[in-house]
């Protein structure tokens, strides 16, 4: 009776087997900072990057009609994190490509140590650092916001042009901050302007005044903080504004963060200024705001644009591809190259009728066209914010 009772079970599971569908969801991992320095602007980011995942599910499904699934997984802005969040959306979720990490230091833990071993494409919408230039990556690490070395300059130039010839630069002791700080310092020297203090700081300390003591030293009246602002960077602002060691303030991308003017209050950041990535005016951009207001998405968020074009460009591939993980990269360039018939956010019916008639594409993205260099980076459009009421507004585009 016991061999019956198998065999009958085993005949049950290979009917099962038989009746379910013939092919799974296409799942692709969307690794952000949920958790750590910019737990603040992740929220949005993954929101913009599922508007895409939606619109493709909307619009007849990735492949053969399979729905597209993101694997959210916490990249905490930690390299250990980051990691572990990789391993597990590649060995155990089985995801074919990923979208982030969101932080710098994370994209090259989790490239080296998971992605570029097992031949996954990435895509991070928001790792800014030289470093992610020089991997060794197979042609699998690519992002859709320009490098640091790109931002620090056009901050020193931007900062020179608008009068600020001395200023003392705080930075954070990570891939970020100091990517930021190195390309930034090259610039404004080189372009006349003086340093007057340059250090690096530990990130979540309790205080840094004495940080910002040594600094002020120096006889600057406006501090740099390359930081994040959920995280050392609030805290140093605050620590700054407090014991007025400096007058003015500016901040780099992660210093655009809604936690400062929750915190400190707009009335005490009237001396304050971030620059950080936008997306180029344009008919796709005007597409993306609508799409993402439409869901309650705050389109001047900072990187949702790249986030969506991110997620929107590795679903194009995959289409392509056909879902073979080796393919993936080569298909990105094919589908963002400048050539072939233009595809804006969300024509995701028209794009897949065209791949499937074998029609060259070029998806002009949200947050520009993202045509990818040598090393997987591409050019970018800059500008400089102010602090209003409960948010940011553009005072001046940086070239």
């Amino acid at each position: 009776m016991k061999t019956l009772r198998i065999a009958a079970l085993a005949a049950l599971l290979g009917a099962t087997a038989l009746a379910a569908p013939a092919h799974a969801d296409v799942k692709i991992g969307l690794l952000g900072g949920i958790s750590g320095p910019i737990a603040a602007m992740a929220p949005a980011m993954i929101d913009s990057a599922n508007l895409a995942i939606s619109q493709v599910n909307e619009a007849g499904g990735i492949l053969d009609g399979r729905r597209l699934i993101g694997v959210v997984g916490d990249s905490a802005c930690n390299p250990q994190n980051a990691t572990d969040a990789a391993t597990k959306a590649v060995n155990l979720e089985g995801v074919i490509a990923i979208v982030g990490p969101h932080c710098s230091g994370a994209v090259l833990a989790a490239a080296n140590s998971v992605t570029i071993p097992a031949g996954i494409t990435i895509v991070t919408p928001s790792g800014t650092s030289p470093e992610i230039t020089s991997l060794q990556d197979n042609d699998t690490v690519f992002r859709t916001v320009p490098s640091d070395d790109y931002q620090g300059r056009a901050l020193a130039r931007t900062l020179l042009e608008r009068g600020t010839n001395k200023v003392a630069v705080a930075y954070l002791n990570n891939d970020y901050g100091k990517g930021l700080a190195e390309a930034f310092r090259a610039e404004f020297e080189e372009k006349g302007g003086e340093i007057a203090g340059f250090a690096a700081h530990e990130g979540e300390r309790a205080s840094y005044r004495s940080n910002l003591a040594d600094l002020a030293a120096g006889g600057a009246d406006t501090l740099v903080i390359l930081d994040y602002g959920d995280g050392s960077g609030l805290t140093m602002l605050r620590q700054a504004l407090e014991n007025g060691f400096f007058e003015n303030f500016v901040g780099g991308d992660g210093m655009k963060s809604d936690a400062p003017i929750r915190e400190l209050g707009a009335d005490n950041l009237t001396t304050f200024i971030a620059s950080a990535p936008v997306g180029q005016q344009s008919d796709a951009l005007e597409v993306f705001n609508k799409a993402f207001s439409d869901i309650g998405g705050d389109p001047n968020a900072i990187f949702v644009t790249t986030s969506y074009d991110a997620t929107f460009m590795l679903a194009l591939a995959i289409e392509k591809a056909g879902a073979d993980k080796s393919k993936v990269a080569a298909a990105l360039r094919e589908i963002s190259n400048g050539e072939g018939e233009p595809i804006l956010p969300g024509e995701w019916a028209k794009a897949k009728e065209l791949i499937a008639a074998g029609t060259a594409i070029d998806y002009r993205g949200a947050a520009g066209e993202h045509n990818f260099d040598e090393a997987g980076d591409v050019p970018g459009a800059y500008a400089l914010f102010k602090v209003s009421g409960s948010t940011f507004e553009v005072i001046a585009e940086m070239e």
